[in-house]
């Protein structure tokens, strides 16, 4: 005789989608600059470019930040996504003191990595898993 397990399955809330929405476009912000980072290299206003969307990966990271503590408290979720995403936000400070002082060597692989956790942090929200 086998038993068969039905798992039940959480409803979606609000907190969750906005923190898939969120986390979306945190990976959004991430890619923006990449394309920022080759127009700072190609053009004279990219700099300025490059700068602006890291204050918006700024916001976004502490938008994140806060969607992820949302879908725990009030939420009643799991907290596995606030340690991600308090992740990026210290990332995208630290890459930013690094591309300030000009140390492109860690300021470039650094920021890949993050594009990289980003992209793993919306695939965890989508999952649910």
């Amino acid at each position: 005789m086998t038993a068969q397990h039905t798992l039940a399955v959480r409803p979606v809330t609000w907190h969750m989608r906005a923190l898939t929405a969120v986390a979306a476009l945190h990976v959004v912000a991430l890619l923006l600059q990449a394309v920022t980072a080759g127009l700072l290299l190609s053009s004279p206003g990219g700099r300025a470019l490059h700068m602006a969307s890291a204050v918006a990966l700024l916001a976004v990271g502490l938008a994140h930040v806060v969607a992820a503590i949302l879908v725990r408290w009030p939420g009643g979720g799991s907290a596995k996504y606030i340690l991600p995403a308090v992740a990026l936000l210290v990332a995208t400070v630290v890459v930013a003191i690094l591309g300030t002082a000009h140390m492109k060597a860690v300021h470039v692989p650094l920021g890949v990595m993050m594009f990289g956790g980003g992209v793993v942090q919306l695939v965890r929200a989508t999952s649910r898993s």
